[in-house]
């Protein structure tokens, strides 16, 4: 009489794997869902506001110390004829309006106050969330050109929030306007460009 096969017997090496010929194992869903974001452009965007404010505050100083109430500097003459005028020149006017002297009256200058203060919150609150070196310069730009008209309206007369701005470049047929103009101008340009593009701010899983 045969004896009872023993159930812990070893499997016999002889029988087909049922596992073999399953192919390579299905891709986990889960996998790369670990991986971080990049990296905030935070100081990306204060070290260029800090870099147009600082450069926006010494100019208007010196301004002040040398332009205010002497004749106008032409840095680049006229090459396009006289009619055209100078190219480059420095001028001194205080602008109680905005930028390029939109909105000169006292009302105006207060609201411009405000909207400013705004901006600059704005921009610091969701600059936190920015990834992207073109935003991050842009967002830098127009934060740096808003803080250094804001500055002269807090600090200069006829009073807080309703100071007049320090402007001194002149182009032809172009308003007197400053650094900070410039930086606002150039990154607005900048962030309607990335629109156009399809850039984002921030970094889309």
């Amino acid at each position: 009489m045969a004896a009872a096969r023993d159930p812990l017997a070893g499997a016999d090496p002889a029988a087909p794997d049922p596992m073999a010929g399953a192919g390579p194992a299905a891709p986990d869903p889960m996998a790369g869902a670990g991986q971080p974001d990049p990296p905030a452009r935070w100081r990306v965007i204060v070290t260029v506001a800090a870099v147009v404010l600082v450069l926006d505050v010494l100019t208007k100083i010196w301004a002040v110390a040398r332009l205010e109430g002497r004749p106008e500097i032409v840095l680049v003459p006229a090459l396009l004829g006289e009619q055209v005028g100078p190219l480059l020149r420095l001028t001194f006017w205080r602008n109680p309006g905005a930028a390029f002297g939109l909105g000169a009256s006292a009302g105006l200058t207060l609201l411009f106050s405000v909207l400013a203060v705004a901006v600059a919150i704005g921009i610091l609150g969701y600059g936190r969330r920015v990834t992207n070196l073109a935003w991050a310069f842009a967002l830098g730009g127009l934060l740096g050109g808003a803080l250094g008209n804001l500055v002269d309206r807090v600090f200069r007369s006829p009073g807080p929030l309703r100071g007049h701005v320090v402007d001194f470049l002149g182009l032809p047929h172009f308003p007197i306007f400053n650094v900070a103009d410039s930086a606002v101008t150039c990154s607005a340009v900048a962030i309607v460009i990335l629109g156009i593009l399809g850039v984002a701010p921030t970094w889309r899983r």
